[in-house]
């Protein structure tokens, strides 16, 4: 039993490397698709009833943000992943600047994201924290972090 919660601003290439490498494998759950956090949340108590491997695929900046999710994750004995993908706010921005209709995100939006964002520890209850880095369209470099 799994859950990988996804660390990043908006544009930051969580979504595609959800599609790529952990469709297969994981149910993902992501607030753009469900609109409410009610939504969102019965659909994770659902998997944790479920023991399903499961993808939390929103921004998470913050501790708190990622809190709601953990202790209740590792309370059903789940092993819970960190993926931080780092990127910069211009690379960002431009990868944005590319997205049409809803998917483009306000530049004010991914700034205020970025100012907020935490960079995942383990102190927060992960049993692994791994740094995502786009390298090339569709290529990631992934990097496990120290404890």
């Amino acid at each position: 039993m799994q859950l990988i919660i996804f660390t990043g601003v908006q544009a930051a290439g969580k979504s595609s490397f959800y599609l790529l490498n952990l469709a297969h494998s994981h149910l993902r759950i992501n607030l753009d698709m469900l609109k409410t956090r009610h939504r969102e949340n019965m659909i994770f108590e659902a998997c944790l009833a479920s023991k399903t491997k499961t993808v939390i695929d929103n921004t998470n900046p913050t501790k708190a943000d990622r809190a709601r999710y953990i202790q209740r994750a590792k309370d059903a004995g789940f092993e819970v992943i960190s993926y931080y993908f780092e990127t910069d706010l211009n690379s960002t921005l431009e990868r944005n600047s590319c997205r049409e209709g809803k998917a483009n995100i306000p530049e004010i939006g991914i700034r205020a994201t970025y100012r907020k964002l935490e960079i995942p520890c383990y102190e927060e209850g992960f049993t692994e924290i791994f740094k995502i880095k786009i390298i090339a369209n569709g290529e990631y470099s992934i990097l496990a972090m120290s404890p």
